[in-house]
């Protein structure tokens, strides 16, 4: 949808065509459970959408999009029924982490303060010539080492380390592995630049203003239209292709070069994810009640059973008490449940393409913090990375981040082309290219600047 706005931004006649209806891919708002629930079937917390610099060009609220900011972005409970939070304000977090507090703002502070300077240069390829060098220079040296290095280095009290830990492990790799602090990092930056909000009424408000938006330009979308190759859409000056490498050589490998598709072919997907969706009957008995202040909420206990969940699943085995991310937007947006009811999903990794039943394990985690939460379940939906990848092809083998985040594919994805393909009039846009995985739009924008540029 990014890219089909700056597409038609610029003057050009732009048609979406969505495989899946209503269009969002991992971006949608269903009816998952029972009626009246409406749930997430991907994304459900936004930071990444509330800091785009793109979206935050466009007027999305004018077509209703609304964001709503917990009072906390993230809750992280502990076995003594106490919860790390990190609070929004810098000052607060400061406070509430304690002896890490000035240690905390000393490692966040300077990106946080200048996040609308830095995100325009983080959510895009690497530069050789950044408008900000010394301040990128200090997030490479902050962001390369492993999460669990620096955790131990900046960190003191087990309750930050855990807390780090949280926010590292959305990268879906070992925490013991490079680059796995940069993501703790930005979740952390964000976290305190614009928050964790969640959009009211579902990710799918998301897709709805941008749709809208598009069609204000004189864009149109078609939903339910799968392309299976791109010579049956006729001509075109532009086809740009929210798709993995997978999909792209299928639809579109009789038009690339045989170098290009070798290249393709050795692009690496990351674990994948099982996830299960809850209808309630009530909000979620956390044993620690600030877990209630916030729409996130990392299960996973100690920065040492962290990376031993993680370590498991990247060396393809199962975690025993995996780190389950969870999210409950009724206790912010009550629109989307029954009165008095709530949803909540949750999910933890697995290695890619596993059919292991992870559900007794994820709800064991989950009754470890929230004792009785199986007795407010009213209906459940299980997700395996099969039945993932079935309602969104791009999700190969439960994959949510569009390819694995190690440093070649940080660096370089999914080839050193970046957006750009091996036929000058075909782009790939997804989160195979940079940033990478989150709803924020920024590969969409930047491969569509490539694209009118080269034209």
């Amino acid at each position: 949808m990014a890219a089909a706005i700056v597409l038609a931004q610029a003057g050009l006649q732009v048609e979406v065509f969505e495989a899946e209806a209503p269009p969002g891919g991992g971006a949608r708002t269903l009816p998952l459970t029972l009626p009246g629930f409406m749930h997430d079937f991907g994304s459900a917390v936004h930071p990444m959408a509330a800091g785009s610099p793109f979206f935050s060009s466009l007027p999305l609220h004018d077509y209703g999009l609304e964001f709503i900011q917990p009072s906390a972005p993230v809750a992280h409970p502990l076995d003594d029924g106490t919860a790390v939070i990190l609070e929004r304000d810098l000052e607060e977090a400061a406070r509430a982490l304690g002896e890490d507090g000035k240690q905390w703002w000393r490692l966040f502070g300077p990106f946080a303060e200048r996040w609308n300077e830095l995100a325009p240069q983080v959510l895009r390829p690497v530069s050789l010539l950044p408008r900000s060098p010394f301040l990128l220079a200090r997030l490479g040296l902050l962001g390369f080492p492993s999460a669990s290095s620096i955790a131990h280095f900046w960190f003191k009290s087990p309750r930050t380390k855990a807390l780090f830990a949280g926010l590292a492990a959305h990268s879906t790799l070992s925490l013991e592995e490079p680059l796995t602090s940069a993501f703790a990092i930005i979740f952390a930056v964000t976290a305190h630049a614009v928050g964790w909000p969640i959009p009211r009424g579902g990710a799918q408000s998301i897709t709805n203003a941008l749709c809208a938006h598009l069609a204000s330009l004189g864009g149109i979308v078609h939903a339910s239209s799968p392309v299976e190759n791109l010579a049956a859409l006729g001509p075109f000056d532009l086809a740009l292709c929210d798709v993995t490498p997978r999909q792209l050589l299928q639809i579109a490998g009789d038009r690339l070069s045989r170098p290009y598709k070798r290249r393709l072919q050795r692009y690496r997907y990351g674990p994948g994810v099982f996830k299960v969706d809850y209808a309630l009957s009530s909000p979620i008995p956390w044993k620690a009640s600030e877990c209630l202040r916030s729409a996130t909420v990392h299960l996973g206990g100690t920065l040492e059973e962290i990376v031993v969940s993680e370590d498991a699943m990247r060396h393809g085995r199962h975690a025993e008490r995996p780190f389950v991310l969870l999210s409950q937007p009724t206790l912010f947006d009550p629109s989307r449940a029954p009165e008095g009811k709530h949803i909540a999903w949750a999910y933890c990794h697995v290695p890619n393409g596993s059919d292991f039943d992870m559900l007794p394990r994820l709800e064991a985690q989950m009754e470890r913090f929230a004792p009785g939460f199986r007795g407010c379940v009213l209906e459940r939906r299980v997700f395996s990375p099969a039945a993932l990848q079935a309602m969104d092809a791009n999700l190969i083998g439960g994959d949510i981040g569009g390819g694995l985040a190690n440093l070649p594919q940080f660096l370089f994805r999914p080839t050193m082309r970046y957006y750009a393909t091996s036929a000058r009039d075909i782009y790939i846009c997804s989160s195979s290219t940079p940033p990478g995985g989150g709803v924020h739009g920024m590969c969409g924008y930047n491969a569509a600047k490539l694209a009118l540029q080269r034209m």
